[in-house]
């Protein structure tokens, strides 16, 4: 694995990085417009057609059917089952507990104002399949949605073998709830969701990771639908100082590499001698790793070693990552320093990898420095405010003055006339 000394060395692998992730970016753009427009005008032809092309399937229907729903949760086992529920459950607590109910304020005897949430009619979420099942996707974006209160809940994902979805991904469906499954994936996917086809209606919003081509096609079709956070390729930062266990660093680095070659694998420390000691323990591993493993680390994966762990969170801040993992003497003291990650990991014993799964977090985070703009998912992204006035004869005489002086300061003469007609001022006709 390879090693950096100081931040210079650091910010220029990382800067390769963006611009070899910049080329593959424009290049997959041109592929995810001709894809896009395919669908706009071919409906679930062009569905078919990009599924056997991409996942090698040829596919009938495209909806899952009820009677496939409920045979996967036989198929998955107790062990499973009990797995999916346990963390559902800490989803649910963790997403009921961001809502919180509409609020009021008088700002003025006689003058309301206020908000009252109204969640969305009809989501879709997106979850990514290839080499592996993600279950636990499904329930990241179906969860938090359900929660909200929406009512509407489909959800789009490659098939495999024979076209049929894994089993446990229809599992964690029929655990959550949702009874809309569709065998559709990528940016074809995304485009069905978006504008609809014979067998998929529109949605209001599409949320759910996926690969450069699914994050490309949510960011192309947002003037028409809403979309969440920009979720592509995985990445893990790691901040970590000389008590911070090497085996432990090394096997985080790991698994997150296990997500796809483009994964971003960086440890940033104050301790050479930590940074020999993890770069051991991952080449031992890398012997017995798979190939996408060795290529995420080898082309993506890099220890930093700086002056101090104040420059290490500095550095850390400017990557912005989808996980920030804190392994250092007092972890909880550097959490007011963070100010962009999609997720942060304090100490030794909360992983990433407990995140992704059982702990309640959601794991739908902004990756490519998108955590300095976005939040990971959440309920309140399947929720609209509607803002509200209430005011009495009384309240409206105290607040009209300003509001005016205002309108005549900007030029609206009718704006000022629909006030001044209710004290009366001005002509009724």
């Amino acid at each position: 694995m390879r090693v950096l000394r100081g931040r210079g060395e650091g910010e220029a692998f990382l800067n390769k990085l963006r611009d070899r992730r910049g080329e593959e970016f424009e290049r997959a753009s041109r592929v995810v417009e001709r894809i896009i427009r395919d669908v706009r005008k071919f409906g679930d032809r062009a569905l078919r057609k990009y599924t056997k092309k991409y996942d090698g399937v040829a596919i009938g229907g495209l909806r899952v059917s009820p009677e496939e729903l409920e045979l996967s949760m036989r198929g998955l086992g107790e062990d499973g089952i009990r797995a999916l529920r346990m963390a559902k459950g800490n989803l649910e607590r963790f997403h009921a507990a961001q809502l919180r109910g509409g609020f009021s304020i008088e700002i003025a005897e006689g003058a309301e104002i206020g908000q009252l949430p109204r969640p969305l009619g009809r989501v879709g979420g997106y979850v990514p399949g290839g080499r592996r099942p993600y279950p636990s996707s499904l329930m990241m974006c179906a969860i938090p949605a359900l929660v909200a209160g929406v009512k509407e809940v489909a959800i789009c994902t490659p098939p495999g073998e024979g076209g049929r979805v894994h089993g446990a991904v229809l599992a964690a469906a029929g655990i959550c709830g949702v009874g809309e499954v569709y065998r559709v994936g990528g940016a074809q996917a995304i485009a069905a969701m978006a504008y609809g086809t014979e067998s998929i209606e529109r949605v209001d919003k599409i949320v759910g990771p996926g690969n450069i081509y699914v994050t490309i096609a949510k960011l192309l079709v947002r003037d028409d639908v809403a979309v969440d956070l920009p979720a592509g390729p995985s990445e893990i930062v790691i901040i970590a100082d000389s008590s911070a266990n090497p085996r432990f660093v090394a096997a985080d680095l790991l698994a997150q590499a296990e997500h796809g070659p483009t994964s971003l694998a960086i440890v940033l420390t104050d301790s050479r001698d930590l940074a020999e000691a993890v770069g051991e323990e991952v080449e031992g591993e890398l012997a017995s790793a798979d190939r996408v493993v060795a290529d995420a680390i080898k082309g993506n994966g890099a220890i930093v070693i700086l002056d101090d762990i104040g420059e290490c969170v500095g550095l850390a801040n400017a990557i912005a990552p989808e996980h920030l993992e804190i392994m250092v003497r007092r972890p909880e003291a550097l959490l007011d320093s963070i100010e962009s990650a999609g997720a942060v990991f304090l100490g030794e014993y909360s992983p990433v990898a407990l995140g992704d799964y059982s702990a309640g977090l959601n794991h739908v985070l902004p990756t490519r420095g998108f955590a300095k703009y976005y939040s990971g998912l959440s309920s309140w992204d399947f929720v609209r405010w509607l803002n509200y006035l209430k005011c009495s004869r009384e309240g409206f005489e105290r607040l009209c003055g300003a509001a005016i002086e205002l309108a005549e300061i900007e030029g609206f003469g009718h704006h000022s006339r629909s006030l001044r007609v209710r004290l009366g001022r001005g002509r009724a006709g």
